[in-house]
């Protein structure tokens, strides 16, 4: 991906937008690419003396109401309309959306938060060749210069947004968090290791021995042998135990099971070293060392080990960051601290994603849509393309929930130059409805995240943004050279479908699979050759096939 420093970034959006300043039907109305908490965006010249009134699909999150929220006031004075949202709760959120969409009777607009109800690819594809949804080529190209530049210089971004018709039927959530995109880590109990006189383990051999003196040595002290030496969860992405412990012996990506190798797309679940590192993962568990709990609890279960209110009983908790598992505030946090990838016989890999930025689109603007209401609409997401704007949207209101950095305040990012301070709640205080929060996640690349600040002290529950920074680290570059980019590919729509089932068969499969393995229902000598065969019985060939194309279809364009 195309990465730049937060000045050129900067100076790329000041350039576009003085440019387009001088273009006669530019229709520009974004901000300056400083944060501000001014309205320094929006032209009155060519804004209708009524506001606009535009119907907005829209998932209400806690904490926030979006008819009374100031965000929602600031943008309906800048841009001059009305929001008539059509408010719905996060539960069902998406089959009220596809309701909405099979009845006709939908809005002007869907504005939806990624990690609830974003429009899958397919989605796009399916209502944008149906004409449901607009394509915003001519909208950006002509109203929306922060947008355009975005584009022009992060091909990573372009190609997210762009269908392989070449267009762009909405906008995805561009969230890049540096943390979630290595999300399988493993945290110690450093306490206990140093209590036992033990290394931070460095390969699976080491790793198993240190559980086994969690398990064995009553490291909390209490005489009694409650030590759970290793748990995590199944309830989300990033806290299952497996993909930490299989990845150093094959690249476990915990979603799909895919590696490349050669330009190829390949299963990692038929591989000889993933029967491998499931003995691995057997031998630990036939010998105690994994709390059973961690392949079926959620998150509240895994929690409650690692708070449990009779003594400290866990060594090692699988997650992608800490607080899973236990209260920042509390005094066993910063006894948890990252286990580096262990080297293993056939690598020391780190599941990596693109930091959290998932394929599809958060926004879209339908047929129904009057032409001004489009141009008003693609305004406002291009407000949200600038610092001032997103940080407004996404964080609340500057002299609400942020301001100015002070003298001597350090930006998360080295070397970068501190842009953004929050304002930290107090207790007891109500919410401050002053931003979109997720909803209005629009563009937050790498070098804006890290030019928010962040103290030094990374125990401080305060900086909790540079602890994980500092961990993610020891994790960056231990992914494979080659990686099948799942976040970032189209599949034909005329196998979307197929592409769908199959993907959620083979995936069942090969998870439910690889738990009986381990926990011994099914054998590793005996049973590994029908569980491949069950594999291909579910057409593993063809959905290795539908990618291989999907990706050759990208590697081109």
């Amino acid at each position: 991906m195309n990465k730049i420093s937060w000045s050129l970034l900067s100076l790329i959006l000041v350039l576009v937008m003085a440019l387009s300043a001088c273009s006669s039907d530019s229709g520009q109305s974004g901000s300056t690419n400083e944060p501000s908490g001014g309205n320094s965006s929006g032209t009155a010249s060519d804004a209708p003396s009524e506001p606009l009134e535009i119907s907005v699909f829209a998932v209400q999150e806690q904490g926030i109401d979006l008819p009374t929220n100031k965000y929602t006031k600031h943008v309906e004075d800048m841009f001059n309309i009305k929001f008539d949202f059509e408010l719905v709760p996060s539960d069902g959120a998406k089959e009220k959306r596809q309701i909405s969409l099979a009845s006709g009777d939908y809005p002007d607009a869907y504005i939806l938060t990624h990690y609830i109800d974003q429009f899958s690819q397919a989605d796009l594809l399916k209502f944008g060749q149906q004409g449901v949804i607009v394509p915003l080529n001519d909208l950006i190209d002509k109203y929306a210069p922060n947008i355009k530049a975005a584009m022009a210089s992060n091909s990573d971004l372009k190609t997210l947004n762009t269908a392989p018709d070449g267009k762009i039927y909405g906008l995805v959530a561009y969230t890049q968090c540096f943390h979630c995109s290595y999300p399988s880590k493993m945290w110690i109990n450093t306490d206990w290791l140093e209590k036992l006189s033990l290394d931070m383990p460095k390969t699976p051999e080491e790793f198993k021995n240190v559980l086994k003196a969690f398990k064995t040595q009553d490291p909390n002290g209490n005489g009694a042998a409650d030590e759970v030496a290793l748990s995590g969860s199944t309830e989300e992405f990033g806290v299952r135990v497996l993909p930490f412990l299989m990845n150093g012996f094959v690249y476990n990506d915990d979603r799909n099971y895919l590696n490349m190798s050669g330009g190829k797309v390949e299963s990692a679940a038929i591989k000889p070293e993933w029967k491998e590192g499931l003995a691995y993962v057997k031998s630990l568990y036939d010998e105690g060392l994994i709390d059973p709990g961690a392949f079926t609890q959620n998150a509240e279960a895994f929690k409650k080990i690692g708070e449990n209110a009779d003594a400290e009983i866990l060594g090692a908790g699988a997650g992608m960051h800490p607080a899973i598992f236990i209260d920042l505030a509390g005094p066993r946090s910063a006894k948890y601290n990252p286990v580096p990838p262990l080297q293993g016989p056939h690598g020391a890999y780190a599941t990596h994603d693109n930091g959290g930025v998932s394929p599809g689109g958060k926004f879209v603007i339908t047929n129904k849509a009057s032409e001004e209401e489009q141009i008003a609409l693609i305004k406002l997401a291009d407000y949200m393309y600038t610092p001032e704007g997103q940080t407004n949207a996404g964080s609340g209101m500057k002299g609400i929930d942020w301001e100015d950095p002070a003298p001597g305040d350090k930006a998360l990012g080295e070397g970068v130059e501190p842009m953004v301070k929050t304002i930290p709640g107090k207790q007891g205080e109500e919410p401050r409805n002053a931003g979109w929060s997720g909803m209005g996640h629009f563009y937050m690349p790498k070098e804006y995240r890290d030019s928010w600040v962040q103290g030094t002290d990374i125990y401080d529950s305060a900086n909790y943004e540079r602890r994980l920074y500092e961990a993610t680290k020891l994790y960056e570059g231990s992914e494979p050279k080659e990686l099948f980019p799942f976040w970032s590919i189209w599949v034909d729509p005329a196998q979307s479908d197929e592409m769908s089932m199959l993907q959620t068969n083979i995936r069942d499969y090969i998870e439910q699979s690889a738990l009986q393995f381990v926990t011994g229902n099914k054998d590793l000598d005996k049973d590994w050759d029908s569980y491949v065969q069950g594999l291909k019985n579910l057409k593993l060939d063809r959905y290795l096939e539908i990618l291989q194309a999907a990706y050759d279809a990208s590697a081109q364009s």
